[in-house]
């Protein structure tokens, strides 16, 4: 009894904020139905009449995503004023995208010129890619939508998120503070299709607002589509737990911890580092506080670097430490601030110390021995490798 007189309360509740301005108005709303040209557009239509003309038509919307503050958009509606209109009013994608599945909330308000005012009660629609037939799997936290494959397959996808997730929680107590949607889309290229103006390159992004991952994996390449997804999941998780308005992570601690998670340093990465190493030509971490180079042979060095210095903070002091670090960013310290107040020291200490640890890591040992005992390398990297130090 208690549960249902809770329930009408909230509906009176609702209905009290989102009811028409006037009871007595004379304004008849016949159409709110909303059309969508996936990725392209979405259209708002509105069909109202009254005794008076109708004289103002405005869309007012909210995006479903991660706010500062409650933030509300409004859509005018052109028409020619009379007694019945039929209108609408278009959200082109091209000048502010939304990712797939992402949900908007609607309502319309409509004045005549008598005076009478009107407000529509409000509406969700889901921006769906509705090329695909999406099959969907779901635990705990997360959803994972795809189409190509058979269930094995986004069993094997959901197993190395929750992984994933698990590694997070134990390395430094982070886990997921809203609810996660995975896109799967077949290919790099369908996926791009979802996009407006995508990079070629693009295989996975993270919309780390709306809490939704859109990915391009097939089931042959599933291995590579594992450890890619928990990639993107990692940034999710990280941007939930600095999200603030003065919580701007430094680019090498976004991407570290995203491929520090996501598993051991590709062979690619770990001979640039490598090579950074021995001939002295490590960027520097303040460096890599900003947005990386746009020249490849930098940006593969940014990567491995900034993977590198995930794993000596996570290797060298507790997970609490880190956690304290993320938390102090959010909270708008300084990196020179966030890190002496977590670690003791700043950037430029970080760079010290952690530079100071590659002279006796496993990568800087193996490039000098190539350079001396080039017949001795193979084993020590089957071993070093077998040993899960690279």
């Amino acid at each position: 009894m208690i549960k249902r007189i809770g329930l009408v309360i909230l509906t009176l509740l609702l209905l009290a904020v989102f009811s028409p301005v006037k009871a007595e108005s004379n304004i008849s709303v016949l159409d709110t139905s909303v059309t969508m040209d996936f990725p392209y557009s979405l259209t708002f239509n509105l069909e109202v009449e009254s005794n008076a003309d109708i004289v103002d038509a405005r869309l007012h919307y909210q995006v479903d995503m991660m706010n500062y503050a409650r933030v509300v958009s409004e859509g005018w509606a052109e028409f020619t004023p009379a007694t019945r209109v039929e209108t609408s009013w278009v959200w082109d994608m091209r000048k502010a995208s939304l990712p797939p599945g992402a949900k908007v909330t609607y309502w319309w308000i409509i004045k005549d010129a008598d005076g009478d005012e009107f407000q529509t009660l409000p509406k969700v629609f889901c921006f769906e890619d509705d090329r695909y037939q999406w099959q969907n799997l779901t635990d705990g936290e997360i959803t994972i939508l795809w189409y190509n494959g058979d269930g094995e397959f986004a069993s094997e996808l959901m197993d190395a998120c929750q992984e994933g997730l698990a590694r997070l929680t134990q390395e430094f107590g982070a886990y997921l503070e809203r609810p996660v949607t995975v896109y799967v889309y077949a290919s790099s290229q369908e996926l791009q299709g979802a996009m407006i103006s995508p990079q070629e390159w693009t295989g996975g992004v993270a919309f780390t607002e709306f809490g939704i991952i859109a990915i391009g994996i097939s089931p042959d390449s599933i291995d590579w589509g594992k450890g890619a997804l928990v990639h993107e999941l990692t940034h999710l998780v990280v941007h939930q737990i600095v999200f603030s308005p003065y919580g701007l992570l430094p680019v090498w601690l976004d991407e570290g911890l995203a491929m520090y998670n996501e598993g051991e340093l590709s062979p690619q990465l770990r001979s640039r580092l490598e090579e950074a190493i021995s001939e002295g030509n490590l960027l520097s971490v303040r460096s890599l506080c900003s947005p990386f180079s746009a020249d490849p042979e930098k940006a593969y060095l940014s990567y491995a670097e900034s993977y590198s210095l995930v794993e000596y903070l996570l290797d060298s002091y507790s997970g609490d430490n880190m956690l304290d670090l993320l938390t102090l960013i959010k909270q708008g310290s300084t990196y020179d601030e966030a890190l002496i107040e977590a670690y003791g020291f700043d950037v430029a200490g970080l760079d010290t110390r952690w530079r100071e640890s590659l002279v006796t890591s496993p990568v800087i040992v193996a490039s000098e021995m190539k350079q001396s005992h080039p017949a001795l390398i193979a084993g020590l990297s089957t071993l070093t490798v077998s040993a899960g130090v690279w």
